[in-house]
Parts: C-alpha cells; structure tokens; sequence
C-alpha cells in the first residue's frame, strides 16, 4: 500500500489521492455505524428515524445520546454502541493520521 523507505517519496498530487482515499473510507466507516445506530435505535428503542440519527449521530460525535430509553434491551445497546461508537473514532483518527505520519517517516529515510 505504501512505498517503501527507498523509494521516492509521492508527489504532493499523489498524496493527496492517497489522503482522499483514507478520507473515503472513513466516511464509509462512519456511514455504516451511522446507519447501525440508527437501526439499533429504531428497533431496540422505539424511535423514529429523526430521533435514531440523532441519537447515533451524537454518540459518534463523542456528545452522548439525547432521547430517554425506557428498556433494558435498548439501554444495554446503546452501552454497546458507545463503546463501539468510541473505537470508530480512534480508528478514524488513525487511518487520516496514517498517511501523515507515513511521509513525515518517509522523508527522514530517503536520501535525497
């Protein structure tokens, strides 16, 4: 996926191809927890469709959930989805940070 420490280092074109393919996949990853939320929400607690993206939107936003839950199957999921909801942010963090970090280490490794 990345070249190796010998290799030139990839123009400031290439890396930003690069730097729009990790930010694609953390939309997607996002996207996808988004739309796992809002099930979870929908089925588990009751909820429309308004207050499920709400709810799953503030808890991967690192804000918390807003509506009241009433059952235990929709608590216990909304403890699961926070928990899970905290990962998908330090793996965001660290597939945008990747790259970055890759070139900083790359540049004080090729011999110019």
């Amino acid at each position: 996926m990345y070249e190796h420490a010998s290799s030139r280092m990839l123009t400031p074109r290439q890396f930003a191809g690069r730097m729009a393919r990790h930010a694609a996949v953390v939309v997607g990853l996002v996207a996808l927890s988004l739309v796992i939320g809002m099930a979870g929400y929908m089925w588990l607690g009751g909820m429309t469709w308004v207050d499920a993206f709400l709810n799953s939107a503030m808890l991967l936003g690192g804000m918390g959930p807003v509506g009241e839950l009433r059952s235990t199957a929709a608590k216990l999921f909304a403890g699961c989805y926070a928990l899970y909801a905290g990962l998908v942010f330090i793996a965001s963090i660290t597939i945008i940070l990747t790259p970055v970090v890759h070139r900083i280490a790359h540049r004080f490794h090729v011999d110019h």
